[in-house]
């Protein structure tokens, strides 16, 4: 049987001005897929990004992701569907400085409306399934790179999404602590999370992807299976 999918991209266009940053760009994604977009800079991989996570809205074209077209919705419920549909991992990390690695995770769930008690023990088994439960107390400014990124991916799990979206999600970090984020994703994915990779790391994308999707000019310049390094 077939995966559902979990993001379909019909015809997008994305102009600003007289600058075409996409120029109709068709994708799918089905559930369980791990899949990283790459290209040179300014070829429209954060565009593209942006138009998934509903923060940008296109020129033409159709967004679905989870079966709602997002182009239909408001802002409020744009808001609502980045908080519930997908999760998001920012090259650097976008944690708020003055709460505790447990308190960043937890907010994600209470801006939804989860009670805090209940965001809290959710934060914590995730941070104690990301291997750094100790760490739960810690101000951000104390974390390594390694550790700060799987504060983030925590953050971006704790609503269950359909989606993970990874912005160079290994871009600030060491080697040590890159190949770390590349284990973890790559085992997310083997227990079926849906993963979005952008990255310039041709090692991130052999790692942790099984599909590359090729951008050049704003427009899809190939696709291909990948066969995983171990």
């Amino acid at each position: 049987m077939t995966a559902e999918l979990v993001v379909q991209l019909d015809g997008i266009r994305k102009e600003y001005g007289e600058t075409t940053a996409l120029g109709g760009v068709s994708l799918e994604i089905r559930a369980g897929e791990a899949v990283a977009v790459m290209g040179p800079s300014g070829c429209g991989k954060s565009t593209l990004l942006s138009m998934i996570a509903g923060l940008d809205r296109p020129t033409a074209g159709t967004v679905r992701v989870a079966g709602q077209d997002i182009g239909r919705l408001g802002e409020r419920e744009l808001a609502l569907y980045r908080r519930s549909r997908i999760g998001m991992v920012f090259q650097f990390f976008n944690l708020i400085d003055d709460l505790c690695a447990l308190d960043n995770v937890a907010l994600a769930a209470q801006l939804t409306g989860t009670p805090a008690r209940q965001a809290r023990r959710r934060a914590l088994e995730l941070l104690d399934e990301l291997g750094i439960a100790d760490r739960r107390n810690a101000w951000p400014a104390t974390l390594s790179g390694g550790e700060r990124q799987r504060v983030a991916v925590a953050r971006a799990l704790m609503n269950r999404p359909a989606l993970l979206l990874a912005d160079e999600p290994t871009g600030a970090l060491d080697s040590a602590a890159g190949e770390q984020v590349m284990d973890l994703l790559l085992d997310l994915n083997q227990i079926g999370q849906t993963l979005l990779l952008v990255t310039h790391d041709e090692r991130l994308a052999h790692r942790c992807a099984s599909r590359l999707v090729s951008l050049a000019d704003g427009r899809v310049a190939g696709e291909q299976t990948l066969e995983r390094l171990g």
